[in-house]
């Protein structure tokens, strides 16, 4: 058998959350909440939509290499130039763009302990040396994450809210951090979720871009736009690593569907509103229940919510599964007991809530309530 690169042995596939698709396979169940990938359930824009429909007209025809017109509207809604951005497979595909560019064999890249899993994995496939830092309390442990830069450091991610913690880093030690990272060391800023933060506490990065050289950050609009099928993030950065990047990325890496769907979703300011004020809602509703429960959870600044259940993740999941109902098992993540769970819509809520009573023996109490209150 012909031998893979040594790199590759101890990488695993990404794990994703289950497929309704599988469940519906294994269980027989007709009715399946997704509740796992934090998707939005509150669907896409509709001008989305309709510039999906418009677009399949091009089908036959390759989509433009850097999406200038997308990039043009971005820039010009974020304050920027269009050379400062980069769109990808979704931003995961960004990650791979930076990792593929900058790091060698043996460079060293910080990350924290419980993150993103796609840092760890894409370094590890160039050859780098992942340098994981615990965490405190579900946080980015910043002091330990600049004391474990060396000479050899090539690249620090900060996932800013945290996946899968959606947790937050106070904004001045998050300045005075970036302040302290070498000029030398990328530094990649990941808020993919950033939109759904409203914590007084949360740092936009948005703002010190032209001061930092050295700083990327990525966002996406498989989160709030809800157009995660269609897989189209972006990073923002200096236009020299932009163009780094260009050598090495796939001549069409985003589809015409996705470009249009996109730019469409960037004129649609009431569905954003929206998506987010129904996921203030839906946060407010849960971690309710999970005070009336005396659960523990994550003070989350994201569409999704880790809970300390009191009892191993595995089991509780597994019996989320047989209602019919996915989540993300702590286990997987450093927290064995503790799930993740996707704000959904009232009736999803609701129905996590009522069946999460029932698998710890606890009152099932109304789960149904005055919205706001």
């Amino acid at each position: 058998m012909i031998e893979p690169r040594p790199q590759l042995e101890g990488i695993s596939m990404y794990s994703p959350g289950k497929p309704i698709e599988e469940l519906q396979r294994e269980k027989g169940l007709t009715k399946i909440l997704k509740m796992a990938s934090n998707e939005n359930p509150f669907g896409c824009s509709p001008l989305a939509e309709e510039a999906i429909r418009e677009e399949m007209k091009e089908m036959t025809r390759y989509p433009e290499t850097t999406s200038p017109a997308l990039a043009l509207k971005l820039a010009a809604r974020l304050g920027i130039s269009s050379d400062q951005l980069i769109f990808g497979n979704g931003s995961d595909e960004i990650i791979r763009l930076l990792t593929r560019s900058y790091i060698n064999q043996g460079d060293e890249v910080v990350m924290a302990s419980v993150t993103f899993p796609r840092y760890k994995t894409n370094v590890l496939i160039e050859g780098g040396i992942p340098v994981e830092v615990g965490m405190k309390n579900g946080t980015h442990d910043l002091d330990g994450l600049l004391r474990a830069i060396t000479n050899e450091t090539k690249m620090v991610f900060v996932c800013n809210p945290n996946n899968p913690t959606g947790t937050i880093v106070e904004r001045q030690a998050l300045k005075d951090f970036i302040e302290q990272v070498p000029s030398n060391v990328l530094l990649v800023m990941d808020e993919a979720y950033y939109e759904y933060a409203d914590s007084k506490e949360y740092l936009e990065t948005l703002s010190l871009l032209d001061d930092y050289p050295n700083m990327v950050i990525l966002r996406t609009f498989s989160k709030v736009y809800g157009l995660a099928a269609l897989r189209i993030g972006y990073g923002m950065m200096h236009p020299g690593i932009v163009h780094q990047l260009r050598k090495v990325k796939d001549p069409f890496n985003v589809n015409r569907l996705a470009e249009a769907a996109a730019s469409a979703s960037l004129e649609d300011e009431a569905f954003l509103i929206e998506t987010i004020a129904e996921n203030r809602e839906g946060r407010r509703y849960l971690t309710r229940h999970f005070e009336d429960m005396g659960l523990d959870y994550f003070t989350t600044q994201t569409n999704f919510i880790m809970v300390d259940v009191g009892f191993p993740a595995e089991k509780v999941y597994e019996e989320l599964l047989n209602a019919g109902i996915i989540i993300r098992p702590g286990h997987l993540m450093g927290y064995p007991t503790m799930i993740r769970v996707t704000i959904g819509q009232d009736e999803e809520n609701e129905s996590f809530i009522r069946e999460l009573r029932q698998i710890l023996n606890m009152e099932v109490l109304p789960v149904k309530e005055e919205r706001g209150g």
